[in-house]
């Protein structure tokens, strides 16, 4: 259930009094400019999905716990919010990322596009990628480099965009590059341990695959996913 992000699974790995001592680490192989196209074709392909979702299934569960697609759509709709703030470089505002409850929204992909567009214009923003994040949904006083708080986000909507795609029972239909990508960001970020134990941890311990699995399925798995998930 994801009631933490993996930007919450990452501070807590990251050690001393900010993240700037792991900066090195933020974009591995990729560069912020990458990540940051990386990211925009995976809430891009979030956006596609959500804006399958008929009027009828808007309660309908997900992978996430005891969430329906309303209820994931309000915390995907708040981080994008809370992630713009954050790479608008203002002061902390926890205000910002708070979650809006979406039950009597006729169409609430509606406000999840208008937050799509939101996030993508503060990313693409002149100078962000020089700029550190504060993120105060996940500690009051880490400033992340900004390759790093994005490859959060990166993979945040990778998983996402697979869970909302699970819900309606179609393929999430991402590339072997953006799966690849994700997958090298989860495996550094996301610790294997007995933080994914606890109550609202942002990723479950990992799903034992049997049998062939393709890419994808073994980055799901690896986030404690299970890749083979069903509404029915």
């Amino acid at each position: 259930m994801p009631a933490r992000n993996t930007t919450q699974s990452a501070a807590e790995s990251t050690s001393g009094n900010t993240a700037r001592d792991t900066a090195g680490s933020a974009a591995g192989s990729a560069s912020g400019a990458v990540l940051r196209e990386l990211d925009r074709r995976a809430v891009l392909r979030s956006a596609e999905i959500v804006a399958r979702v008929r009027e009828d299934q808007w309660d309908a569960p997900t992978p996430c716990g005891g969430w329906t697609l309303r209820r994931l759509l309000a915390h995907m709709t708040a981080q994008h919010l809370g992630f713009a703030a954050a790479a608008d470089g203002g002061p902390a505002d926890a205000g910002v990322w708070r979650e809006e409850p979406l039950e009597s929204a006729a169409d609430p992909g509606r406000a999840y596009a208008a937050s799509v567009e939101r996030v993508l214009g503060a990313f693409g923003a002149d100078g962000v990628l020089e700029r550190e994040f504060t993120l105060p949904d996940v500690h009051p006083t880490y400033r992340f480099p900004a390759a790093r708080a994005i490859g959060f986000h990166f993979v945040d909507y990778v998983v996402h965009g697979w869970d909302v795609a699970a819900a309606l029972g179609v393929p999430a239909g991402y590339d072997d590059e953006l799966v690849a990508a994700a997958t090298e960001v989860a495996v550094r970020e996301v610790p294997v341990g007995p933080s994914r134990e606890r109550p609202g941890a942002a990723f479950r311990p990992p799903v034992e695959l049997t049998g062939p699995a393709g890419a994808e399925e073994r980055l799901l798995a690896f986030l404690g996913r299970d890749p083979r998930w069903s509404p029915k």
